[in-house]
């Protein structure tokens, strides 16, 4: 039997690791199968067998986490430690938890929503929904009473609310995943809408509630690694220049002009107040790296008033991203 273990292509793998072309560093067990190439990348013997659908029939309060992973596209798991050919890409672990990574305390902290109000998931039958109150139905209220730690370099202050620094975390709730990339993926992409109460009346206030992404390892030129944040470095808060789904308005001493009016608010329990609307972040990674990426939301300074985060589309590219960054996502 034909042996070889020389890794001819650099990319991890020889032939007796179950590398199917060794001259091709983007072909190994360890790649993402592109869809509609007609091209077996991953090595398992059958081309564009990507698996897909997987977040069909979730339950809204599932209390697995990898359920989470699925409802935002993630449908492969990994093995930790994993050598050879088992050594594929995937979510190695997921977790429900507070923003600091203590344990999860509120189970309606976290959902998996086919709809909330107008607003339909991007990709697939579900979304994740993550909030400082009620994640799981059109009701957001949701006092749970406890307070945590917040994710490294938090609280901070908002650069449009110079001198304002956020309270503690209260009610928080966070889905952490551990992934290994891709070895033909350089970036990812996930899409987010962030819908607050917050708004009008607690603009640049200690009171305002956030969501941050955190990658870990922390891509170059980030301070923190929340890779969640507007043009101005603002993370994802009622401070944040992406707060465009709304009535036009003074509040706060700023103007919002709202420039996606208030309709996507129907429906929600945010009539009356401010979403985002959907944005889409992207962020560089290595390939055939393991990275952490934490999503964590959480009032501030109290428990009133609370915040939902819709996430979902989470997708690999083999183009490469300079920087972390935030914009409405392509229509």
């Amino acid at each position: 039997m034909f042996q070889d273990a020389t890794d001819h292509d650099g990319d991890g793998y020889s032939f007796n690791d179950g590398d199917c072309n060794d001259c091709d560093a983007n072909a190994n067990p360890g790649a993402l199968d592109v869809a509609g190439n007609m091209v077996d990348e991953d090595c398992n013997g059958a081309a564009d067998d990507e698996p897909t659908n997987c977040d069909v029939g979730l339950a809204v309060g599932s209390a697995a986490a990898m359920d989470g992973a699925k409802a935002i596209g993630l449908c492969r798991t990994a093995t930790a430690g994993a050598t050879g050919k088992a050594k594929t890409w995937g979510v190695i672990s997921a977790k429900y938890m507070l923003p600091d990574g203590a344990n999860e305390k509120e189970p309606k902290g976290h959902g998996l929503l086919a709809s909330l109000g107008v607003n339909n998931p991007k990709d697939g039958k579900a979304m994740l929904s993550l909030s400082s109150g009620n994640a799981q139905g059109t009701n957001p209220a949701l006092v749970k009473g406890y307070t945590s730690g917040a994710p490294a370099g938090y609280p901070k202050e908002s650069p449009a609310c110079p001198g304002t620094k956020t309270g503690t975390p209260n009610d928080g709730e966070a889905l952490e995943l551990v992934i290994r990339v891709p070895t033909n993926a350089k970036s990812f992409s996930y899409q987010e809408n962030f819908f607050t109460t917050e708004f009008p009346v607690y603009i640049c206030s200690t009171y305002n509630d956030f969501f941050v992404a955190m990658l870990t390892p922390t891509p170059t030129g980030l301070a923190d690694g929340n890779i969640a944040f507007d043009q101005n470095n603002n993370p994802i808060s009622v401070n944040n220049s992406l707060l465009q789904v709304c009535s036009p308005q003074s509040a706060g001493g700023k103007a919002f002009p709202c420039p996606l009016g208030n309709s996507t608010l129907s429906g929600t329990g945010f009539t009356g107040h401010a979403a985002t609307g959907w944005l889409q972040t992207q962020a560089p990674v290595k390939p055939g790296d393991e990275i952490t990426l934490r999503f964590a939301i959480w009032d501030s300074g109290d428990g009133a008033l609370d915040s939902t985060v819709l996430i979902d589309k989470f997708q690999w590219s083999a183009d490469a991203a300079t920087q972390a960054s935030t914009a409405p996502a392509p229509k």
